[in-house]
């Protein structure tokens, strides 16, 4: 039994709201949740968005998903594995189940989950005899079927290890891990301290007593004659070797182990054992001894006891291992130019940034809140995407801005960046398309290469355009938008680790920048250094080596040399930076197809804008006078002066005169993109609604009267 890969999809079970209240706590008012600016179109977003999200039930969810047992194996790495896979899923799997778990919830980009990937192939056949007892299962959460069951179990960091005791009836999120570290000894010793801690009633059946016996019990069994070998490994207090060892014979017949302490010198001194730990061996026929081996160690007792004559191992009771499959996905490599900046790579990772990562998190409030306002307020002031990514993006930031609460259901946003109410002009893609941070295999670069494209790009942004952030509370402070993905980075990126690094930068230097083109500098370097730890991880792609940036061949000018000593050209890298984030150098080839049907798509036959290819252009000199800093963004206007859908006049093309009037007259009237059918409805469900209530007035002040005329007749 090695390691077994689960891949979960959970259906939402049927919401109620009779009650007025869920497990999460009072649903607040409807009318509290309705933005004065969204109108009855975000007032039915957000009652769906109660349904399912304040009301959802956890854990009655229906799960249908993929267990792939493998042995020293890691997700997609082809031809390396012997994988088996069969349907299951986390709650079948652990629900009532005859063995405990460990389960590790991971992500296939976080780079610290891939670095600790051969800790746990190796963990997952360390244990593999453990099996009937213990079971070792790792879920990732970066697979779009398995995000919902993530979202379930609490999963906010990567890699979260949690323990699912045996015949678990109730719906649980498990127990977290609690070692000190994740090294393969601590794990294992947390993994017997977990099966130690179960109760008679809910120990697995097949897992021997892991508690010493006492001296006198030992004695007892020499002089007991039986059909099995009787093995009881003395050892101290502090030892797991006596355990260990129990657990690996686990699957054996004819053998028994057990554990002693070692504390009473007497009783070893009888039994002629030398030191600590030892194995004490009792033979079918009554024989017994001390046994010699090597080295007193785990692996030296267990093997010495599974080679003895007539021990052998049980006929396996867990699932079998069907036939091998090897992993369908395949790397579809595209070429593309290294000094541009892709739409597809930037709205990739958006999507995964709204829709993955900050949607583990089932409700927001207090400082998660705050950092989420502040950091969309940031991205829609700065992002340089395509105008329907960017109006989704306003509007989601005006949506939370109005909103009076202090804490509110993340399914909430999710309706709104999903356009579930198809409200035109808006869209962001919910496919995962990877040009520029396109990795050699999968799990490679991705979405932390366009993460930190995004930071860049909103540096390059706050400085090349400052008066963005005028209005927003973030104005004339420039560290304010390295202090937004600061916060971000600290509450809600999913590798913790890295998160961690990242704040310990962030400590060291980020109150120096006193300008923001030092703080386009300041991301700069830390980025560089995290390449440098980096380089030669697990984590690192070797078509793409994590070397200084930018290099030689594509910056000259950012590099020279002072006394024969390589050194960097700040000035020029500046220039760089502002020019290579900047909007004119992102390119929209390879993201024409973005918007295709689906959640978050433009509707059918709507013209998206924005999706160009850029103009052919000669390669660039990095020199000082070829890399003057750019527009990053063309003119912000507001979204009432934007032009709408179905008006057919380009944001570029309005001149002067009445044509202009009238387009800016009609979009100021149907307002954050609404089209004129959306507000019909709205004055239709208003003009019904109170015909209704003038119809229930009349009603009851007529019974009134009537009531007022049968009881108050004058007494005879």
């Amino acid at each position: 039994m090695g390691s077994v890969t689960l891949r979960d999809e959970t259906v939402e079970t049927p919401p109620s709201l009779s009650t007025g209240s869920t497990e999460e706590g009072p649903v607040p008012p409807l009318q509290s949740f309705i933005s004065a600016k969204g109108g009855c179109i975000l007032s039915a977003a957000l009652a769906k968005a109660l349904q399912q999200g304040w009301a959802r039930r956890r854990g009655e969810a229906g799960q249908c998903l993929e267990l792939g047992v493998r042995g020293q194996g890691a997700p997609g790495r082809r031809g390396r594995d012997a994988w088996g896979r069969y349907s299951g899923s986390v709650r079948r799997a652990t629900a009532n189940s005859s063995a405990a778990w460990l389960v590790q919830f991971y992500s296939s980009w976080c780079g610290h989950c891939i670095g600790y990937a051969p800790t746990w192939r190796a963990l997952a056949a360390d244990v593999r005899d453990w099996a009937a007892a213990i079971r070792v299962a790792a879920l990732d959460c970066a697979e779009e079927k398995n995000q919902e069951a993530c979202r379930t179990y609490d999963i906010h960091f990567y890699p979260t290890f949690r323990y699912f005791k045996a015949f678990t009836k109730d719906f649980t999120t498990g127990e977290n891990f609690k070692g000190p570290d994740r090294e393969l000894q601590t794990v294992r010793q947390t993994m017997i301290n977990f099966l130690q801690n179960h109760t008679d009633g809910n120990r697995p059946p097949a897992c021997p007593s892991l508690d010493p016996i006492r001296p006198s019990d030992v004695l007892s069994l020499i002089e007991k004659r039986g059909d099995r070998y009787v093995a009881v490994l003395l050892e101290d207090d502090s030892s797991y070797v006596g355990r260990e060892v129990i657990l690996d014979l686990i699957p054996y017949e004819r053998i028994e182990v057990k554990r002693a302490l070692g504390s009473d010198t007497a009783f070893l001194q009888k039994l002629g054992v030398p030191s600590l730990p030892s194995c004490y061996l009792i033979h079918p026929n009554g024989s017994h001894g001390s046994v010699s081996v090597g080295k007193p160690l785990r692996s030296f007792f267990s093997s010495y006891l599974r080679s003895l004559p007539g021990v052998r191992k049980k006929p396996s009771s867990l699932p079998g291992r069907p036939s091998r499959e090897e992993s369908s996905e395949a790397v579809v490599w595209r070429d593309f130019d290294r000094s541009k900046l892709y739409t597809a790579d930037l709205e990739s990772g958006l999507h995964h940034l709204l829709r993955v990562e900050l949607a583990a998190h089932r409700s927001l409030a207090g400082a998660e809140l705050k950092t989420l306002k502040d950091f969309v307020t940031v991205l829609a002031k700065l992002f340089p995407g395509r105008p329907p990514v960017r109006k989704l993006l306003e509007m989601l930031q005006e949506w939370l801005a109005s909103l009076p609460l202090d804490r509110i259901p993340y399914d909430a946003v999710l309706d709104l960046v999903n356009n579930k109410m198809r409200i035109s002009g808006i869209s962001l893609t919910n496919r995962v398309e990877w040009v520029g941070c396109q990795g050699s295999r999968p799990g490679l670069r991705g979405y932390s290469c366009s993460l930190w494209e995004l930071f860049h790009t909103l540096t390059v942004g706050a400085g090349a355009h400052p008066e963005a952030l005028d209005g927003t509370g973030l104005e004339d402070d420039p560290q304010a938008v390295l202090q937004t993905i600061r916060r971000y980075v600290h509450v809600f990126f999913g590798c913790k680790e890295c998160g961690e690094h990242f704040e310990e930068m962030a400590k060291e230097s980020i109150d120096s920048v006193k300008t923001p083109d030092q703080a386009i500098l300041w991301l700069w370097k830390k980025h560089n250094l995290v390449n440098s730890r980096l380089a030669g991880h697990p984590s690192e792609d070797p078509k793409f080596p994590k070397v200084p940036w930018p290099s030689p061949d594509l910056c000259p000018a950012c590099h020279e040399e002072i006394k024969g000593l390589g050194t960097w050209n700040e000035g020029q890298v500046l220039l760089f930076l502002k020019q290579h984030y900047s909007r004119d150098n992102l390119v929209d080839t390879h993201s024409a197809d973005l918007g295709g049907p689906g959640e978050g798509a433009p509707a059918p036959g709507e013209k998206q804008e924005g999706s160009r290819a850029p103009p052919e252009q000669p390669p660039a000199d990095h020199g000082a006078e070829s890399l003057r800093p750019p527009s990053l963004l063309p003119p912000r206007p507001r979204l009432s002066e934007r032009s709408q859908p179905g008006l057919d006049l380009p944001l570029g093309s309005r001149a002067g005169g009445e044509g202009r009037r009238g387009a800016e007259a009609a979009a100021a009237f149907l307002g954050m993109g609404f089209s004129s059918l959306d507000m019909s409805l709205c004055v239709l469900l208003y003009v019904a609604s109170s015909l209704f209530l003038m119809v229930m007035y009349f009603f009851f002040r007529v019974r009134s009267k009537r009531w007022k005329v049968k009881h108050h007749h004058p007494s005879v």
